[in-house]
């Protein structure tokens, strides 16, 4: 028990370094190639930091252990959403001015409910997956798209938390690092999830929708709290709905690609907590176009009567 802690452990610091290795390398290796700094904070630090849940998940699933990709990648929405926004508007009330930013909310509102229905005939197959893949491209493109025309105050918001273009050689071996530490993390995380589950007689799901979920949720974590830290909130909250979007078009449909899934060990209890959070949310942040002090506590509440529930369930 004590070693598949340490495992578990080792894998979550490694995942969340190699994380941040692989995001500083891509994204200045995109600066380098011309692209916006908006573009860049939305799409390639969004799906970067977002890289844990992808290869937990297929970490997961190709060793037989779907319950644990189902888990991660519902409870990283769920954690996106009302823990980090909430943690990220308790520092400081986040505006959003961002249009791209303020309509990624009712897409996550979309793409949560036609999750609903694609696992409600039990399974995820590879037809889904073909599906949910093209659902992130399409996302990619809309989003490139509308980050192109962001003011140039936006655009030098993001441009602050970006790093300098290095040689493409030095980018490149973070690159290269970065997923080997991803690679590495999932497995040491993976092995040590189901093992911890089995020891205190819990399923799979229920390690994953917490431990693992939280834990592969910290890239988005430290990115958000730092962009409210300094009053960059499209950044904020575009990193946590862009992951979350991410989470279930690109993750799963890479997964189930690679891997179709059961969805018999999710409960209808857990989607309907990740889609009522993602409803929440859209008058959250058209309200004033702001997310208040007073309504990031309510997101971490709710956060934390979650997790009461599912471990004392």
């Amino acid at each position: 028990m004590v070693w598949s802690l340490a495992n578990v452990a080792a894998g979550l610091l490694l995942l969340a370094v190699a994380a941040e290795v692989l995001v500083h390398g891509a994204a200045s290796l995109s600066r380098r190639f011309g692209l916006s700094p908006l573009v860049i904070g939305l799409t390639v630090v969004s799906i970067g930091t977002s890289l844990p849940e992808l290869v937990v998940s297929v970490e997961a699933a190709v060793t037989g252990n779907g319950g644990l990709a189902l888990g991660n990648v519902v409870g990283s929405n769920i954690a996106n959403i009302a823990l980090i926004l909430g943690i990220a508007a308790l520092i400081a009330p986040i505006a959003v001015q961002a249009k791209v930013v303020r309509t990624d909310a009712p897409i996550l509102v979309a793409v949560s409910a036609g999750f609903i229905g694609l696992v409600w005939d039990g399974g995820l197959s590879r037809g889904d997956g073909v599906l949910l893949t093209v659902g992130i491209l399409a996302y990619v493109f809309y989003t490139f798209h509308l980050a192109q025309q962001a003011s140039p105050d936006l655009q030098e918001e993001a441009s602050s938390v970006l790093p300098s273009p290095h040689s493409v050689l030095l980018d490149g071996g973070l690159v290269a690092i970065g997923i080997a530490g991803l690679v590495g993390g999932a497995h040491f995380l993976v092995t040590g999830a189901i093992t911890v589950a089995a020891a205190l007689g819990v399923s799979p799901v229920v390690i994953g929708l917490s431990v693992v979920a939280v834990g592969t949720s910290l890239p988005e974590l430290a990115t958000s709290v730092v962009a409210a830290w300094r009053g960059q909130g499209d950044i904020a909250v575009g990193n946590a709905l862009g992951s979350s979007i991410f989470n279930l078009l690109g993750i799963l449909g890479v997964t189930v690609l690679i891997h179709p899934l059961s969805t018999a060990s999710l409960g209808w209890t857990e989607l309907g907590v990740m889609v009522g959070l993602a409803v929440v949310v859209v008058p959250f942040l058209r309200s004033a176009y702001t997310l208040s002090r007073m309504e990031g506590s309510a997101l971490l509440l709710s956060y934390l009567g979650y997790l009461a529930y599912l471990l004392m369930g």
